[in-house]
């Protein structure tokens, strides 16, 4: 039996669509109750708790779906909530994204596109760490004399509007340190977050700024952009340093007077979002290079936090372990009720190279499948490579060769280490397709070369 992943109510005057929906989101394991009004969405909540998921249709005879996100906010409810909207109704979506709904789908609604929004709904991204989601706070419950600094300029600021950059490696916790920035902004406005290294240029762009009907081949609506979205919230633009020039000089521009206009189209928009700049690389360095625009960093660097990593703050390893211990054993219905001493000893001993969202992989993988002597096994791998001595009668060109391939090897299994694994993600940070990644490592599997770590492909 498939186990429930919460209440869904489905809103829809028209019976047929919630009857559709109904049996959609109980093929996904969640429980639904139809409702055919915003009045009954009201009446619920009195005396029922809030579901983990409203899917809201725009358009009701008597209260639309603007009302009842109105109503929601007034009353402080924060329900997570994708709107369903006809053609043609995109200023109402925009306007429903501004009062908090997490995403918008246009009927009639295509299964694929449901799927996802749901799921980055309730799992916003596969990159963010899981406290981002929960409690931000609880993040910065630490005794780390330099996280307790950055949680004192985050409440300082909070208030402003100024550009915020956030540097520090891959899974310290940016995303985190975003979200928690808008929470004390006590914006009515929604967070948004872009990663700028999963999308080509020409799709981030319209991503970024959305389009008009017609402005390239395929965009067959218009469809609104992130900045859009934001509006008086927050827009995180992650992994800024692989912004192309051409975006970092819309940024730029941005930044300077907060117009821009949507791909194919004439009419100038203003953004007031918060523009919450991170990456994991040193800009300046970029700068050096020519890959990256002087004006522009100094435009997103007025403010400068730096998250430093988890092995840096050692004495957040436990409290972390424990807040994640508590997030997930529910989630995944798990046996285990505490973390042996073993576990955790190896944890503080670790050098955590992928940071806390690491960490937190490790303890869901652990909550799922208990096994501590796999685990451990894991954590106290040190993987090598060394350069195999060259035969005598090798080529200075052959050399080179072997040399390069092996430094190749090295990152490509260093990067893999620092990401789980995950290498769909391993391809984006290193810059390369996934299929030739996955040629790589398979003909590194089956060849002869046995200095480097094996790991099931």
């Amino acid at each position: 039996m498939q186990s429930k992943r919460g209440m869904v109510w489905i809103v829809d005057d028209d019976s047929s669509v919630r009857a559709y929906l109904s049996d959609f989101v109980a093929t996904r394991g969640f429980e639904y109750l139809g409702l055919d009004s915003g009045e009954q969405v009201l009446r619920r909540l009195i005396d029922s708790p809030p579901p983990a998921l409203l899917l809201l249709d725009m358009r009701m005879p008597t209260m639309s779906g603007l009302e009842v996100l109105t109503e929601l906010n007034k009353f402080g409810f924060r329900i997570p909530c994708v709107v369903l909207s006809g053609v043609g109704q995109i200023p109402m979506v925009v306007q429903a994204l501004r009062l908090g709904a997490s995403d918008y789908l246009v009927k009639p609604v295509d299964e694929k596109d449901l799927d996802v929004a749901i799921e980055q709904v309730l799992s916003p991204d596969v990159d963010a760490i899981g406290l981002a989601v929960s409690s931000p706070a609880a993040f910065f419950q630490s005794s780390n004399p330099r996280m307790r600094e950055i949680r004192e300029i985050c409440d300082t600021v909070a208030q402003t509007d100024v550009p915020i950059l956030i540097m520090g490696e891959s899974g310290v916790g940016k995303e985190v340190v975003a979200s928690y920035l808008h929470t004390r902004s006590q914006s009515r406005g929604s967070f948004v977050k872009v990663n700028c290294a999963a999308l080509p240029t020409d799709l981030l762009e319209s991503e970024l700024f959305g389009y008009e009907r017609g402005a390239f081949t395929g965009a067959h609506r218009e469809k609104p952009g992130k900045f859009e979205m934001a509006h008086n919230g927050t827009i995180m633009l992650d992994e800024v340093g692989e912004m192309s020039p051409l975006l970092q000089a819309k940024l730029l521009h941005i930044l300077q007077d907060g117009a821009y206009s949507r791909l194919g189209g004439t009419k100038i928009l203003k953004s007031a979002a918060r523009i919450v700049t991170a990456t994991n690389k040193r800009l300046p360095d970029l700068i050096a290079r020519g890959l990256f625009r002087e004006d522009l960093y100094f435009r997103i660097n007025v403010i400068s936090l730096e998250v430093p990593p988890l092995r840096e703050r050692r004495e957040d390893i436990i409290p972390l372990c424990n807040r994640f211990l508590e997030q997930y054993r529910a989630k995944y219905n798990s046996q285990v009720r505490y973390l042996p001493d073993e576990l955790l000893s190896a944890f503080q001993r670790y050098r955590w190279p992928g940071n806390v969202r690491q960490l937190e992989n490790h303890i869901r993988r652990f909550l799922i499948l208990p096994d501590l002597h796999k685990v451990l096994s894991e954590l106290e791998e040190k993987p090598t490579v060394s350069l195999p001595k060259p035969a005598s009668h090798a080529s200075l060109k052959e050399l080179a060769a072997s040399a390069a391939e092996q430094t190749e090897k090295e990152l490509i299994f260093q990067t893999l280490n620092e990401v789980n694994w995950n290498r769909r993600q391993a391809a984006q940070r290193l810059n390369i397709c996934y299929k030739s990644l996955l040629n790589k490592l398979h003909r590194w599997e089956n060849g002869t070369d046995n200095h480097l770590p094996t790991k099931s492909l």
